[in-house]
This record gives C-alpha cells, structure tokens and sequence, in this order.
C-alpha cells in the first residue's frame, strides 16, 4: 500500500495544475480551433465544418498586407528592444560596481510598469501630438516650420509604444545572461591580448545568447497579438492581426477572428520554434 502511494504521489501532486493547464489553455485553444471552421451568414454562426474562412484570409489583399504589418511591428519592435537592452544591461553588469547602486538601476527600468499600458500609451499624446511638448520645442527652435504629422498616428508612435511596453522584457534575460558570465573568462582573454570588441564578440555575445532568446521570445509574442497599442497611438490609421480579430470580434465575426487567431498561433509557434533551434536556452533556465 505504502508503495503504491509513493508511485501514485507525484502524479496526484501535479492533477490541479494539470487540470488548470487543460481547463485554461488547451481547451480554449481547441474551442477556437473548432469555431474556426463554423460559417457566418452575416447574422449567426452555424456549426459546420468548412475551409472558408481560412479561404477568406488567405485570398483578401487587406488581411495579407495586415500580416506583414504585422511581421513589420515585430521585426522593427525586436530589433530596437535587442539594440536598446544589449547596452544598457552591458552597462549595469560590466560598468556599475557597486551592488546596491546596480539594483537601483535595475529597478528604475521596471517604473513604466508601475502604470497601466493604457495610462502608457496615452501619455505619449501630450508629448508627441501636433500640439505637444515635441513640436513646440521644435518650432521654437525653428527647426520646423509647421508641426510634424508623423510624431504621432503613424507607424513611428506604434513602434515607439511597443519598444516603451515590451523592451524591459529584453532587458531583463538579457541582463540575467551578463550577470551569470564567468569574470575570469574576461579577465583571461584580456590576458591573452583581447581587444574589448574581440571580449565582446567571443565571450559576451555567444554567453549572452541564451537570454537574448529568452528575450526574444516574450517581445515576439506580446507584439504579435497587440493591438491596444496600434490602436491608440496609430489613431487609427494602422492595422494589425491583432487589431483586426478584436474588429472581428466587435462585429461578432466569431468564426472568421478565430481562423485569424489560429492562423497567428501558428506563425507564433514557428518563430518562437526557429528561436529555440537557433539558440539553447536550457543553460539559461
């Protein structure tokens, strides 16, 4: 009896989180699934199963050019979050000496989150509107003579909110990656006659990877489904997938948002698979 508990343990000791992880995750994956394939006759949803709304999107010019906005966000979003964290967390692990004042640091990175996204996203409008602080500095300056349009609803604001939201999520693994590098490495190659950029590219860089990825990841997939961002700071002039299924939803195009949510899960899953295959980040975790 005392055997057959010590076997049956661990598997009753993991039941609640595995119940938890199939009531909400994988069964409101697969109900998406499965309205993915039910018809829409402008109404109504009928249970059905049918390839045409996954027709519907793959054939329409607009939800394709949504897709590469879409893959254009992200890409421009992770690489200014990877070209902002790599310095930053390189100056806080290699230049701050001091523990007490590199937490402080580290800590004044996360003040953005002290604040809703929304709250955000909406600070930036008195700062980067036709009439805001940006463009009276620049018309003082006369270095412009009319207010310049592209600061705010346009790609550049969406952009520059994202980048605001998300890099803290770079900023952090990678950060975690610097920190855990092995100083005598350092130290050795300097010995050996290293120039910095040589310690940089053969030590930091290739030991920074791991956290990278981890990086990667979180900014790809919180970009990939945004869609409070590009709506406020695009003023409504830009798209996105995620702008799009909430429009859907909005106008109960169930079947139709969720073809387009699977479809975005899956460009997901592939990125986030092309990371894990590039980089091992087992070391990291």
């Amino acid at each position: 009896m005392y055997k057959s508990w010590k076997v049956l343990q661990p598997y009753l000791l993991a039941t609640p989180q595995t119940l938890i992880f199939l009531m909400f995750l994988v069964f409101p994956i697969l109900m998406i699934f499965v309205v993915s394939f039910w018809q829409f006759n402008g109404y109504a949803m009928t249970p059905a199963f049918t390839f045409e709304n996954y027709v519907n999107i793959f054939s329409s010019q607009v939800s394709l050019a949504t897709y590469l906005n879409t893959f254009k966000y992200v890409t421009l979003v992770w690489g200014l979050c990877v070209a902002i964290a790599l310095p930053v967390s390189y100056y806080l692990a290699f230049c701050i000496k001091r523990e007490s004042i590199r937490v402080l640091l580290f800590l004044l990175c996360t003040i953005p989150f002290w604040t809703s996204n929304i709250i955000r996203m909406i600070s930036w409008i008195p700062l980067l509107g036709r009439e805001g602080l940006v463009n009276q500095a620049l018309l003082n300056l006369n270095l412009v003579q009319q207010p310049v349009e592209w600061l705010l609803y346009s790609d550049f604001a969406i952009v520059l909110g994202m980048v605001h939201l998300y890099n803290f999520f770079m900023i952090a693994p990678v950060f975690n990656s610097m920190m855990r590098i092995d100083r005598t490495l350092i130290t050795a190659a300097r010995d050996m006659g290293a120039s910095g950029f040589e310690v940089l590219k053969e030590i930091i860089l290739p030991l920074t990877a791991p956290g990278m990825a981890i990086g990667s990841i979180f900014v790809v997939t919180l970009t990939m489904g945004e869609y409070v961002t590009v709506r406020l700071m695009g003023g409504g002039q830009a798209a996105s997938i995620g702008k799009l299924i909430s429009t859907q939803i909005g106008s109960l195009q169930y079947p139709l948002a969720a073809a387009n949510a699977v479809i975005l899960l899956l460009f997901t899953l592939v990125m986030v698979t092309g990371i894990l295959r590039v980089v091992d980040i087992q070391k990291e975790l």
